[in-house]
């Protein structure tokens, strides 16, 4: 796993400008603090930060490679899943290998077969390749988005990065927020638009697309799509099917010359994952490290509700048990949580999502000390009708993010100059857009409908941001952490299986249950779904309450010309009481509104950001 940088400019000679690109470069050292290699010709600069996977000696980066007098170099931040059979596939068509790296093997597979290699492979990456001959740079990110990729167009100049700060750290590139910026940070955040960055005039190359830029000019291409078939498995095949996916994933996903552990919260996914995982690790002679995560206190304040039925502590125990791991439980203090929204800003590039963002920070922070690859849960309850939003009818009925309800009671918070936004309609632009974008099948009940529809929303909104909070806060610490769940193959299967499957029994991830039967014991299988967990400490209230006072009564906030004084300085008071609903997701209440507007001010503040209305 790595950080990437890189410029390219097909008119003008920029290889004296290799401070630029030392620059840029340098500002991913966190992804990757083991090595850094660069590239430098006329037309593109190239720099490349590595953490240390697989393949100490043969991976080295930038990777060149010469075939029929053509000059390749790449640049990539990821892992392959297949790489050996991929190797295997091109030895027969005639090539040798100089490395055990997947590095090499994605390389040679473009050479082989250009833009169709992302038929072929099976990971998660981001990566650039350049062809000194042609002056054609191909850049493309995995089927769902679990690595990042920037990029801007500035002078005649494509700038790209891992993270947006890559990109601000180039002498082009201004840090400015103009409408829309803003439209989705009070509309949208934590969330953003596919392909937005939020910065104007900076992109982010949307999962599953690639791009092409050469002297015809820039031209994105979407390479993968989820399709509809009839799905003529019953309940204990597809479950089968299921399971045999998930498995394969699991392993594939262990490989690493580096020590690999897994998150382990009790809950049905990352028990899934543990359990397939420490298995594997005993034929091996070897015992799996399992991570939880707790908080100060939070025995002593936590409450069952709806959203949040049981503490994870109990059952991450009970699993570690079962399956005879070394487990590790990892408790945040309040102090620490309200002090890293600052970090959790700094390694996201923007506002995210508050003490969620913080408390999963310092959680990679250490894992890091005695591991350097982790593999966790994320994207089941998106293909499996995890959420209450599958199962609520006001939810499925509400035609518009299930997330994203109180775009409204946001608006209240904001100044009378930015009262003009228009939250709501591009809300329900984004939303209409994504509609249109679902495929379905002619015939299918009323109910199969809607779910597809859910199921795409969730694995391009909702799940992205998450997979984007999974990678700033992990790779900042220089963990790689690794989605099984997000395998596109096991995506493409889920996303046909009709509702009454996927609900079996009436239960949310009812399939994947009863798949998972054999791998789990029994009552893991049936606990109730519970999501992050979170603080109920009040002293964490308390320290956002302060803080955001501060931010009120210092008149060179940033953020003071941006909101409304008197509602804020309610929430405040209120320790976010007044905020009635949800503002994101099921978990992120008031207190969490409160630090948002905290990392908001972070944001405008540390990176000077200029704000155009």
């Amino acid at each position: 796993m790595c950080g990437i940088a890189g410029w390219i400019d097909l008119k003008k000679d920029i290889s004296k400008n290799r401070d630029v690109i030392l620059n840029m470069t340098n500002r991913l050292k966190h992804r990757g603090p083991d090595s850094e290699g660069y590239y430098y010709s006329k037309n593109a600069l190239l720099g490349h930060r590595r953490l240390i996977v697989v393949d100490p000696s043969g991976g080295t980066q930038p990777m060149f490679k010469k075939v029929n007098g053509k000059k390749y170099i790449i640049i990539y931040n990821g892992e392959l899943y297949n790489t050996e059979d991929l190797r295997k596939l091109l030895v027969q068509q005639g090539y040798s290998f100089d490395s055990y790296s997947d590095t090499e093997v994605l390389i040679t597979s473009y050479i082989h077969w250009g833009s169709d290699c992302l038929k072929h492979v099976n990971g998660i990456f981001a990566f650039a390749i350049w062809d000194e001959k042609e002056k054609q740079l191909f850049m493309a990110r995995d089927p769902l988005g679990v690595k990042p990729l920037f990029y801007t167009v500035k002078e005649d100049s494509l700038i790209f990065g891992s993270e947006i700060k890559a990109i601000l750290a180039h002498p082009f590139v201004e840090p400015v927020v103009d409408r829309e910026g803003l439209t989705e940070i009070f509309a949208l955040g934590p969330a953003r638009s596919l392909g937005g960055g939020i910065f104007k005039d900076v992109h982010e190359i949307p999962p599953a697309n690639y791009l092409v830029y050469n002297r015809d000019g820039l031209k994105l291409k979407e390479y993968w799509k989820l399709h509809c078939e009839p799905h003529k498995e019953d309940v204990e095949t597809t479950a089968e099917h299921v399971r045999t996916l998930l498995v394969d994933a699991i392993k594939r996903q262990l490989v690493a010359d580096v020590p690999v552990c897994t998150f382990l919260s009790g809950g049905l996914d990352s028990s899934a994952i543990s359990s397939v995982a420490a298995s594997e690790f005993k034929k091996q002679g070897k015992v799996l490290n399992t991570y939880s995560i707790d908080y100060e206190d939070n025995d002593k304040y936590f409450k069952a509700n709806a959203f949040e039925p049981t503490s994870d502590k109990v059952w991450a125990l009970k699993m570690s048990k079962y399956i005879e791991s070394r487990h590790h439980e990892v408790i945040n203090t309040s102090r620490d949580l309200a002090e890293t929204l600052y970090n959790s800003v700094r390694a996201s590039d923007l506002p995210g999502m508050a003490d969620i963002d913080s408390s999963l920070y310092l959680f990679c922070r250490k894992i890091r000390e005695d591991n350097t690859v982790a593999l966790s849960g994320e994207c089941a309850d998106e293909i499996f009708g995890g959420y209450p939003w599958y199962r609520r009818a006001e939810d499925i009925n509400a035609h518009t993010f299930p997330w994203s309800k109180s775009v409204g009671a946001r608006k209240k918070i904001l100044s009378q100059d930015l009262k003009s936004l228009e939250l709501e309609e591009y809300l329900n632009a984004q939303y209409e857009d994504s509609i249109k974008q679902v495929p379905h099948l002619d015939g299918e009940s009323k109910i199969d409908r809607r779910m597809r529809e859910l199921f795409y929303l969730n694995i391009k909104w909702f799940m992205i941001t998450l997979l984007n909070r999974k990678d700033r806060m992990s790779m900042s610490n220089s963990l790689e952490v690794r989605v099984p769940f997000a395998d596109y193959r096991l995506v493409e299967y889920a996303f046909n299986i009709p509702s009454d499957i996927k609900f079996y029994k009436g239960r949310e991830k009812g399939l994947l249950r009863e798949a998972l039967k054999g791998v789990l014991p029994e009552n893991i299988i049936m606990r109730k779904k519970s999501p992050y967990p979170k603080t109920h400490n009040p002293e964490y209230t308390r320290r956002v309450q302060k803080w955001m006072r501060l931010i009120m009564n210092d008149r060179s906030s940033p953020i003071l010309p941006l909101i409304d004084e008197k509602e804020v300085r309610t929430l405040i008071e209120t320790g976010g009481a007044s905020f009635k609903e949800p503002w994101f997701g099921q978990l992120m209440r008031g207190p969490q509104l409160l630090a948002y507007l905290i990392q908001v001010n972070v944001w405008l503040k540390s990176y000077n950001i200029k704000v155009e209305l």
